[in-house]
């Protein structure tokens, strides 16, 4: 049988058809879906890992996963019905204020202090504010939030920089420095502040919280503070 050696024509310049342009892992996230190396894909199978990000798209999809921080309430206010509570976000900028105004921090890495307040509750950008009305075991609860970190710091590229604050996040969650010490007081000092804040805007009358961290505080910063706070609640000052 003779073949031709005349080459087909090509086709026409408006049949041509373009390949649809590939989305890379950065973008994925961007749009919304978390591309993360080890989890499983549509079929079930792990994911191929994602090849490095350029770290200014690692860091937007990052910050874009921190969003729900800004926006996720407080459960414990919502528990008490209180309107318009302050968020993940909220409590953990006034908590990195306290460790920038605080006095007299002999031994104390002050920096370090504002940068475990900021990433403290980090993981609950996935998670969410898991309570103790939520009945789940502080084991699972800190395993869940580890989880979570790592995810997150391997969508932030790796790098030093995620491990300084899965490294701040750690500390923190196993209270081993000093640091760690006072921002846990800071933790609860800012609790019991916002607490006496809603019994004066609501008219409320928020004892558990009070009552949950009486007796806890490790440093002299924080004893002051609380007694401070529990000072103006007792003369009224939180009151209507």
């Amino acid at each position: 049988m003779a073949v031709s050696s005349r080459l087909p024509a090509p086709p026409a310049r408006g049949l041509l058809r373009r390949s649809p342009p590939r989305i890379l892992p950065s973008r994925r996230l961007a749009c919304g879906t978390r591309a993360v190396s080890g989890s499983p894909g549509p079929g079930g199978s792990p994911l191929p890992r994602r090849p490095p990000a350029s770290s200014a798209a690692s860091a937007i999809d990052f910050l874009t996963l921190c969003h729900s921080l800004k926006t996720t309430k407080r459960k414990g206010w919502i528990n008490h019905s209180i309107k318009g509570p302050e968020s993940i976000a909220d409590h953990m900028y006034r908590m990195a204020l306290m460790a920038l105004i605080a006095d007299d921090l002999p031994a104390v890495n002050r920096e370090r202090c504002i940068k475990i307040a900021i990433v403290h509750d980090i993981a609950e950008a996935i998670v969410g504010d898991i309570t103790p009305s939520d009945g789940i075991p502080k084991a699972e609860k800190s395993r869940r939030e580890q989880e979570a970190l790592n995810e997150m710091c391997e969508v932030l590229g790796g790098g030093s920089t995620a491990e300084e604050i899965k490294g701040l996040w750690e500390e923190y969650e196993n209270n081993s420095s000093v640091e760690a010490n006072l921002v846990k007081d800071f933790d609860k000092v800012e609790m019991i502040l916002q607490a006496l804040e809603y019994e004066k805007e609501h008219g409320k009358v928020l004892d558990e919280f009070f009552l949950s961290t009486a007796g806890k505080f490790q440093t002299e910063i924080g004893k002051s503070w609380a007694a401070e706070v529990n000072s103006r609640r007792t003369n009224g000052c939180g009151q209507n």
